[in-house]
């Protein structure tokens, strides 16, 4: 029996959800053309040395042998054969990263990856993560009820006050102040009251509110919370949610889908945080984090007392057996005996030496993983392609691949591309537009955006999260725009923002134009080249040339 199609109402108003969520977890296996998917929730992205052990073991005994890092800062595990669930779920179970089976989906939490590590932020949000995680999975029901309800693209963000994941659309946010205390942020609701969108009920987080388009008139509505409090209130948050959306009978599965009549408002969360005892003081006027930062760039991270971290871009998000051996092995020799996945499907080494980091920084770029913040691979994304996905024309990553290397051998402004229609996209690059770095992306397909994310597969709904490549959305004129190459016209994962489409068109074709922030580039100033000629048409439409 097909499940009953997403309902969208005329007139912008949020869409009625006749399902639950697709998204597949690690019980919750997704069927693709190169076997099972399993989906693992990483809870901040961080792994202790002896949990990334056994991941990479599962995936090498019972998968491909590979990981993807996705832009939740999740695991994926890919060609599983079948029956093998009840194997997997029992080694994940022993290395403590199902902690409950009820709640597999709804640990999505991003955090600050280099919060504690750098001397930057105001507080060290490992904690909050790890208490979070607690109370999702465990906390006393009659307090917040049973947040199993959430659905699997409901998504948490911790930001220790240096602004780089208080932009990616969460649902509900918390941001570290000088004070010791934190604000908390529920997203915008994207309510269109007169069904002509004058009327746009937004709660709380106002750097994803402009990341979206929100207008500056729009009222924000902030809380501070207690540092003490902070995890518990965000969970408090959550359970508002899930009240609202048996109120409004919408199955919404993000707080921005909620209508105008049931929005979450900054009055309903304060008052379920008293009942709990905790106090909340709005703050209206209270400053938001500090300017947005960009993901950590790869190579050496300086930190307090000696101890310094690396930070690591996985191409495409995805390691092969050897290199997360190999850092595993680095976690494991590290003082700290962690590592951390970004949302920016990278990895960060905290606790080594400056000799051990710059000994680890060289041997992994010697196995393929990117530590410097000039790699031609920043910025790059590419959806999962032939042939783990049936819908695709093509095996994107591999010709992304031959594009990324081009372009390192210098080929790719010497690419032979029509020259009119090279300058046409190259153009259209160039035409200012507004960035969306917070915009929530949560369906395959044109306008779905950070919430971007993962390696996406043609059948669970893809993983939300920043957007693709290793890098955040560059201002207009002053860096190449992000690149994603993908395999059909959904283009999964896709980032925010203005970025340049490489659209695979058959075997060995691609259409190549900017698009994004609303002003997608006409047909007519698009390119159509061979996949030995992708990477000089990228390049002319970034502007690169």
């Amino acid at each position: 029996m097909s499940l009953p199609p997403t309902t969208t109402p005329s007139g912008g108003e949020p869409p009625i959800r006749g399902r639950d969520d697709a998204c597949p977890g690690a019980l919750r296996l997704h069927p693709a053309d190169d076997g099972s998917l399993a989906r693992i929730r990483v809870p901040g992205g961080l792994l202790t040395a002896g949990q990334a052990t056994v991941v990479g073991r599962v995936a090498e005994e019972l998968g491909d042998g590979r990981l993807d890092i996705t832009s939740r800062g999740n695991l994926q595990v890919r060609g599983l054969e079948a029956g093998c669930g009840a194997e997997l779920a029992a080694r994940l179970r022993t290395a403590g990263l199902l902690p409950s089976d009820r709640h597999d989906r709804v640990r999505n939490v991003v955090a600050s990856p280099l919060s504690g590590l750098d001397g930057e932020g105001y507080a060290d949000v490992t904690a909050w993560v790890r208490e979070l995680d607690a109370v999702l999975c465990g906390g006393p029901p009659a307090e917040h009820g049973e947040l199993s309800g959430l659905s699997g693209r409901f998504l948490f963000a911790l930001d220790d006050g240096r602004g780089d994941v208080a932009t990616l659309g969460a649902d509900v946010t918390l941001i570290a102040t000088p004070d010791g205390g934190a604000l908390l942020r529920m997203a915008a609701t994207a309510c269109r009251a007169d069904g002509a969108g004058a009327d746009r009920c937004v709660v709380a987080d106002d750097v994803a509110q402009q990341g979206a388009g929100g207008g500056g008139g729009t009222p924000r509505a902030v809380l501070w919370v207690r540092g003490g409090d902070a995890p518990r209130a965000a969970a408090l948050a959550a359970a508002e949610f899930l009240t609202r959306v048996r109120e409004s009978g919408t199955r919404a599965w993000r707080v921005r889908e909620l209508p105008a009549q049931h929005a979450v408002t900054a009055e309903g969360v304060a008052a379920r945080l008293a009942a709990a005892g905790i106090d909340a003081v709005p703050r209206p006027d209270a400053p938001g984090p500090k300017a947005p930062q960009p993901p950590p760039a790869p190579g050496l991270v300086t930190g307090p007392e000696g101890r310094h971290a690396v930070s690591v871009a996985v191409p495409l998000g995805r390691a092969d057996a050897d290199q997360w051996r190999l850092l595993t092995a680095l976690a494991s020799r590290s003082g700290a005996d962690e590592l951390r996945m970004t949302p920016w499907r990278g990895v960060v080494l905290p606790g080594l030496s400056p000799e051990d980091a710059r000994d680890a920084c060289s041997a992994l770029s010697e196995a393929g993983l990117v530590t410097a913040p000039d790699s031609p691979w920043l910025g790059v994304g590419a959806c999962t392609g032939r042939p783990g996905c049936a819908k695709s024309l093509a095996d994107v990553r591999a010709d992304t691949a031959r594009m990324v290397a081009d372009t390192e051998r210098g080929a790719g402004g010497t690419a032979r591309v029509a020259g009119d229609t090279a300058r046409g996209a190259a153009g259209a690059g160039r035409v200012a537009g507004d960035t969306a770095p917070g915009d929530d992306r949560d369906e395959p397909g044109p306008g779905t955006g950070p919430d971007p994310g993962l390696v996406p597969e043609p059948g669970p709904d893809p993983e939300p999260g920043p957007g693709t490549g290793t890098g955040t959305e560059p201002d207009p004129g002053t860096a190449p725009l992000p690149v994603y190459v993908s395999g059909c016209e959904r283009r999964c994962g896709h980032p925010g923002g203005r970025w340049v489409d490489a659209l695979a068109t058959g075997d060995a074709g691609y259409r190549v134009a900017v698009r994004g922030a609303g002003r997608d580039t006409p047909e007519a100033d698009s390119v159509d080249v061979t996949a030995e000629q992708l990477a000089g048409a990228v390049a002319a439409a970034r502007g690169t040339t």
